[in-house]
């Protein structure tokens, strides 16, 4: 579906288009055959990436490790190197986060917030021992942000997966 398919809808798509760089995503082209879930998915979005205390650097990490771990091309597409770089991860690091156990690019504190994101991703329970970490580094505030942004990122991935949501084209 494209914006234009749904006139009744043009205040929704054009904030939608102007809060994305101009362009307007796959992902809302194919939400877009439900209005009231493209407004909230986008609003929720919003409000997850850009309301929250946590740092672009640190939401990349969990993203790319979400990615990975889902197998979402669409969300590596999106963000590896653009988005990550502008955030401060290099294309190394982003590679990195397929085997971040391995690697030597990330802060303990990262490295708790990975532990959980695979947790949370490939178990659902979080281990105390893992979840407490995040208490050494991190205010509940910022514990519950980070929690709803690996749920998120979760859902992003297997949505986009679900539909078959193309790839975006190269900037």
């Amino acid at each position: 579906m494209e914006p234009d398919d749904y006139p009744d809808l043009k205040e929704l798509t054009d904030t939608i288009q102007g809060q994305r760089r101009g362009k307007f995503l796959k992902i809302y082209k194919a939400l877009l055959n439900s209005p009231p879930l493209t407004e909230a998915w986008f609003n929720f979005n919003n409000a997850v990436r850009w309301q929250t205390e946590l740092s672009g650097r640190l939401r990349e990490i969990i993203i790319i490790r979400i990615a990975y771990l889902t197998g979402s091309a669409y969300a590596l597409h999106q963000h590896v190197p653009e988005l990550a770089e502008a955030e401060g991860l290099s294309k190394a690091q982003c590679d990195a986060l397929d085997d971040w156990e391995s690697s030597e690019h990330f802060s303990d504190s990262e490295q708790a917030v990975l532990a959980v994101a695979d947790a949370m991703t490939l178990e659902i329970q979080v281990p105390d021992e893992i979840f407490d970490r995040l208490k050494n580094y991190f205010s509940d505030r910022k514990i519950v942000e980070l929690a709803v942004l690996i749920g998120m990122y979760n859902m992003h991935s297997r949505v986009f997966q679900a539909l078959d949501v193309e790839l975006e084209d190269a900037p």
